[in-house]
């Protein structure tokens, strides 16, 4: 089953100042939301496959779509992140099927190599709510300075048959980090914590 999708939103947040400091290179963070159908509103359903193979190919598209929006290279992305917001129709179950068996790998390949687990969250809501995509660095977890979320809101999604994707990605930190840890030059990616 493919995506039936209403509408794609694509959005890039860049930080210049904080604090009253220059941020140099800004910190730059996309978010590229797919808004789609829920085959399943309105009824339970044992079997979720169809909405796996979904999250599949939005992992893809809207990972894709991150890294165009940043304008860079996959291998310069460094943070990536994935949310969902089911309607009243729908069930949580049904964000979870799209986001974790096979949304990642696909990611992952749009912004190469991500060793790490995708950050993720899911809720139900309805037109106009915020939906929280955390974030985590690509390679190794415990890289503190990319520990950090972007919220997206669309006005009239979703609708109670629908289901809002949200996939977010990063080329920095956040803007000013100093907590200390792991810093993104140190890690290895190798084991997708360190």
């Amino acid at each position: 089953m493919s995506a039936e999708i209403r509408k794609l939103v694509v959005t890039v947040e860049e930080t210049r100042r904080e604090m009253g400091r220059e941020i140099s290179p800004p910190t730059r963070k996309a978010v590229a939301v797919a808004v789609i159908a829920n085959p399943f509103a309105g009824r339970y359903e044992e079997d979720l496959t169809p909405l796996m193979e979904i999250g599949a190919e939005l992992g893809g598209l809207l990972g894709e779509k991150c890294v165009a929006a940043l304008g860079i290279k996959p291998e310069e992305a460094e943070s990536y992140g994935k949310s969902a917001m089911v309607g009243e129709a729908g069930e949580l179950e049904h964000a979870a099927a799209i986001l974790h068996p096979k949304l990642g790998a696909p990611l992952r390949k749009a912004v190469e190599k991500g060793a790490a687990l995708v950050p993720s969250s899911k809720k139900m809501g309805s037109p106009g709510q915020v939906l929280d995509v955390p974030l985590g660095h690509k390679d190794a977890a415990y890289v503190r300075s990319h520990f950090d979320g972007i919220e997206v809101m669309l006005n009239d999604a979703p609708r109670a048959g629908e289901i809002m994707v949200a996939v977010a990605v990063t080329d920095s930190g956040r803007p000013l980090p100093r907590v200390g840890g792991l810093t993104a030059d140190e890690a290895e990616g190798e084991d997708g914590l360190r």
